[in-house]
Formats: structure tokens, C-alpha cells, sequence
């Protein structure tokens, strides 16, 4: 069967046609944002909501700096290395509408990991949130860095505001140690250079050009950036408005003319949040609150407790984290139309529970930085399909095939490819890379996800080929073993590897979550009896109190093998045995 089989058999109103060609470049559509909704209220931060129109004029104002104060030219890189404050919006916009190339940059890397981003990115310049900065001189000489631009966590915000929270981040909670980075400006100096006059408009406008550098470490080995483009971008966000829109029976939107307010706490560094809040829900003129630090459970709810949310973008363990407060429970959800998962696996029980709590079913996405990210989606408005991640989003096709590269058929597993306009051109400087990451025709991405694609076209994922457990030839796939486990009730979290065993060859090993000190390996097990086969059952049991996770809460199972493979490694011969 064609791999694109589904031919427009959507769910029922879903906008399934999209005009690819709106835009040229990304920022054609922040232009059009700013003379569309001048007036409107952008973004959120700390408590302080700033209009369209001021980031317009702030950004403009950046662009002007980065070409008549900088050395750089069109088509350089520059880094951006902040949280979810204003300046993300301000910097990220501004760069691009100075005709630059933007390498986003975990706030959280280490040393080693900034310096092999910058260098490998070739970046000339970054912004930096003064937090990090001390890093930063640490690497410094040993980058190509010209230009450095230091921000302070509160510099967006008014006078009194800004020097109190900046003043208590810096000698209350000591969170800025002290660094030296001589030739190093301030943001707000710089958009003071920039203040008022124009910049050149010669922003890379050609749909084939690399506009984001998005680094990817994928399961293993360094990471790699991810070459997104004006087409990759653009073509994915009008994809995923297109399934977030509801239409009547005659094709017509019914979401009106009003202004949707969403939260934003995951971080705008990693392409889910770029996508939605700086594209998607820009180019609609929509009101994104950005949350700086999602895992300060309290603050986070404090800062959207004055909202009436319309959209809610997060993922299971953030979900999980905010509806354990009492203090969440207490929120006004009416008008509360779309929640949207991605990044990690949905667990049926979450949604279950978001969905009593809330009112609003939870629509589970699937993407992958290298496609820009989405590539499937669920369709809200209750039509969303539990333990699924939903049907391909327009002008995509996908398909799944074997070990030998053969399509398999229809409800059949096998690893998913991806076909569309959202992929990625390749991985920068890596053609090898790129090479493997297609297949032999080089038509089709490799996500290196198994999955099973139904006869409606909903798509379900199984696992990671490279998390796959092989148990004594059977195949064994941590997200399921880990969906049960997560239906127990004082299970808060869990994560599922393989280990090396004599008997079987690897073992399954989970670790656990919990508040109940009571809960034992044992009762867990008993627990399971009845609900997973026998080579699916856990040899191996152990309780943490916290789990490795990225920023966006995805457990790096990955951590975890490092963690059991350190441990063999320090055993002697005579005892690795499982």
C-alpha cells in the first residue's frame, strides 16, 4: 500500500489544506505579526505582559546594533543561551531580522558541551543570560566568539521591577557568580545603540536557507545541529496550526476573532516551543505566558493564576508535577479549549486525570527536532485518540519498514520514516550523518522510533529501536512496561532499561519513584503479576528519588545505562553476572 494512503481521510474538522506557500522565511511571518497585532499583548514574563508592538521596536533595535556595532555579516552564527524570559522573543527575533543564523543553546549545558556547540555551530556570537556567564569566560578563548551580550533575568521589565529582581537573583539567591568578560556588552545597552533607527532588511529570505542550527544528541555519539530552514519552519508551523484548528461543516474556522492566551513553560531553546510559541502562535497574534523555571511548581501556578488559559502546552511530567499541588486544583480551567502534549511518551493515566481536573482532553503530539518537530498529531476538541500521537500532519507521508528497509503493512510494527517539507536538510558538516539518517533512495527519514500505524491513519509509538530489550528473543519496549507502571498509585515516576544477563541476555531493570517508603520491589512485582507476560516482568528493582531528565522533563534512559555500565565496569570478572 502507497505510504501516503491517507488522501485527506482526516478526522472530522480538521483543516486538512494548507498553503505551503504563504511565507518564504520565517521572517516574513514575524513581519507580519507586527503589523498585524501591533497592539495585542505578545508575551508574559515575571508578572509583565509586553505588546507586539514592543517587540517589534526591540527587536528592530537589536537588528540595528547587530549590524552597525558588531562585525557580523549575513548569514553568520550567533548563540542564544537564556530561559524563558522576554529577551528570548526580543534576541531571537532581532537576529534573525538581522539576516543571521541562530544556534539555540541549553541553558544547562556544561562546559564541555557549550564549547562543542559553539565551535561545531561556528558561532561568532552570543547572548547569554549572566548566570551562565562564568562559563562562558571559562570557554571563551577557545572559541571564535567576537561578540558576547550579557542579559540579567529581569531586564525587560520596568525600573523598579528590574533592579529589585535582578538585585535579589544576584546577592539573595547568589545565583550570578561573579565572571570577567572584558569587551562583553549589556542587552540593554545594546538595544540603546539600537534605539530607534532602522536596520537593513537583508534577512536570509530564500525557503532553502539553514536559519536554525537545532543540536541534537539523539540516542548516542555527539550531538549534531540540525539544519532547519526557512521552508522546514515555516512548512511546520502552518502544518500544525492546521491541526489545531477546528472547522464547521462548510470549512470554516470557529475559533473566531479573539485572542488565545497559552502558557509557555517549556523552555523556547528546544524546537517544540519555538515552533508553537515563537511561529505558531505569533503568526496568530495569540498572548504567550513563558515560564521561566516549570519545575518551581508553585511559581509557575502563581505566575498564570491571573490567566482564564485557553491553551495549555506541556508534557506528562509537568502535568503530573502541577496537578499534585492543591493550589493548581484551584484554577479557573472554563476557558481552557487545548492542552498538547509532545516531547515524551503521554501516559493514559495523565490524560485521564488532566482530563477530570481540566475538562480538556490532552492532544499527544510526535515530532523530532529534525523535523522541525511535528510530525503527527492528535486532533483537539475532543477528538483526540488516547495512546495515540495522532495522524500525520498535511503534506506528509510516512510509512514503516523492517530490518532489511522493506514497508510493512498496515498495523504492523516497524521503524517509522517521515517524508515532508518539515524535514531537516541534513545534520551541518556531517554528510555521513545526514547519509544514515535517510534511506538508501534518500526520499525518507529515519526516526529511529518503532511504531504501528493504523488503518485510520493514527499512529502509535512503541519505543526507541535503541531502547529496545532484547529478553531471551523476545522483544521488549520500556514505554510499555513503564505505561503500567505508572498506573500504580504511589508511583510518581519510572523509567525502564535493559541490563546484561547470563540467562537471557538482558534483563528488564526499573526504577521507581515514590513517596511511600513502604512501597517495596517485592509488592511491585506482585502488583505486576497479572499484567505483564514474563519476560516483560522487571528482574531488577530500584527506588530513586530523582531520575536524569532533560530539560523538558524526557528521562535519559541513556544516563541510566551509563550509570549500570559504570558499575559492571568496577566488578570483577567473577561476579558480572546479573
Amino acid at each position: 500500500m502507497d505510504a501516503s494512503f491517507w488522501d485527506g481521510k482526516r478526522a472530522p474538522g480538521v483543516i486538512d489544506q494548507i498553503d505551503l506557500d504563504k511565507y518564504d522565511s520565517v521572517v516574513e511571518v514575524i513581519e507580519h505579526a507586527f503589523k498585524e497585532y501591533a497592539d495585542r499583548p505578545a508575551f508574559t514574563s515575571i508578572g509583565h505582559t509586553v505588546t507586539y508592538r514592543q517587540i517589534d521596536e526591540w527587536s528592530a533595535a537589536f537588528a540595528n546594533y547587530l549590524q552597525n556595532h558588531t562585525s557580523l555579516k549575513k548569514g553568520d552564527t550567533i548563540a542564544i543561551q537564556m530561559p524563558n524570559t522576554l529577551q528570548y522573543p526580543v534576541v531571537m527575533y532581532g537576529a534573525l531580522r538581522a539576516g543571521l543564523r541562530v544556534t539555540n543553546t541549553n541553558p544547562l549545558y556544561t562546559e564541555r558541551e557549550m564549547l562543542h556547540q559553539f565551535n561545531d555551530s561556528e558561532a561568532k556570537a552570543l547572548v547569554c543570560m549572566d548566570v551562565f556567564a562564568k562559563s562562558v569566560q571559562n570557554i571563551k578563548d577557545q572559541t571564535g566568539l567576537e561578540t558576547i551580550i550579557v542579559t540579567s533575568l529581569a531586564d525587560m521589565l520596568p525600573g523598579l521591577k528590574r533592579v529589585l529582581i535582578n538585585f535579589a537573583a544576584k546577592y539573595v539567591k547568589k545565583m550570578v557568580p561573579s565572571y570577567d568578560l572584558p569587551g562583553a556588552i549589556r542587552l540593554r545597552n545594546a538595544l540603546s545603540l539600537g534605539a530607534g533607527k532602522s536596520f537593513k532588511p537583508d534577512h536570509m529570505e530564500n525557503p532553502q536557507d539553514t536559519i536554525i542550527l537545532q543540536y541534537t544528541g539523539g540516542t548516542t555519539g555527539v550531538a549534531k545541529g540540525a539544519e532547519l530552514t526557512n521552508r522546514n519552519l515555516v512548512a511546520n508551523m502552518l502544518q500544525s496550526k492546521s491541526m489545531l484548528q477546528q472547522v464547521n461543516e462548510n470549512g470554516e474556522k470557529l475559533k473566531g476573532n479573539g485572542q488565545a492566551i497559552a502558557v509557555a513553560p517549556l523552555p523556547l531553546y528546544h524546537i517544540y516551543a519555538f515552533t508553537v510559541h515563537l511561529m505558531a502562535l505569533f503568526e496568530q497574534g495569540d498572548h504567550s505566558v513563558l515560564i521561566a523555571n516549570p519545575r518551581d511548581t508553585e511559581t509557575f501556578i502563581k505566575f498564570i493564576s491571573p490567566f482564564k488559559l485557553n491553551a495549555f502546552v506541556g508534557l506528562n511530567t509537568l502535568f503530573v508535577s502541577l496537578m499534585a499541588s492543591p493550589n493548581f486544583k484551584k484554577l479557573d480551567f472554563s476557558e481552557l479549549k487545548l492542552t498538547l502534549s509532545g516531547g515524551t511518551a503521554l501516559m493514559d493515566d495523565t490524560a485521564k486525570r488532566w482530563k477530570e481536573l481540566t475538562g480538556s482532553g490532552i492532544s499527544e503530539a510526535y515530532g523530532l527536532t529534525e523535523c522541525s518537530p511535528a510530525v503527527t498529531m492528535n486532533p483537539g476538541g475532543g477528538l483526540e485518540r488516547m495512546g495515540t500521537v495522532g495522524q500525520a500532519v498535511p503534506a506528509t507521508a510516512l510509512k514503516c519498514i523492517d530490518d532489511e528497509g522493506n514497508e510493512v503493512a498496515i498495523g504492523e510494527r516497524g521503524e517509522l520514516c517521515v517524508k515532508g517539507p518539515q524535514v531537516m536538510k541534513g545534520y551541518w558538516k556531517r554528510p555521513d550523518a545526514s547519509k544514515s539518517a535517510f534511506t538508501e533512495d534518500g526520499e525518507w527519514f529515519r526516526t529511529g522510533d518503532v511504531a504501528i500505524i493504523d488503518e485510520d491513519g493514527f499512529v502509535k509509538i512503541v519505543d526507541r529501536i535503541k531502547d529496545m530489550i532484547l529478553v531471551s528473543g523476545f522483544n521488549v519496549f520500556p514505554n510499555e512496561i513503564e505505561a503500567v507502571v505508572s498506573e500504580h498509585p504511589d508511583v510518581d515516576n519510572c523509567a525502564v532499561i535493559g541490563v546484561p544477563d547470563d540467562k537471557s541476555g538482558e534483563a528488564v531493570k526499573l526504577y521507581i519513584m515514590t513517596e511511600n517508603s513502604n512501597l517495596t520491589g517485592d509488592d511491585m512485582k506482585a502488583w505486576l503479576k497479572d499484567k505483564l507476560t514474563g519476560y516483560k516482568m522487571p528482574r531488577h528493582i530500584e527506588f530513586r528519588d530523582e531520575l536524569p531528565m532533560t530539560p523538558v522533563g524526557k528521562i535519559l534512559r541513556r544516563e541510566l545505562k551509563d550509570e549500570e555500565e559504570a558499575k559492571r565496569a568496577k566488578k570483577p570478572e567473577s561476579e558480572k553476572v546479573a
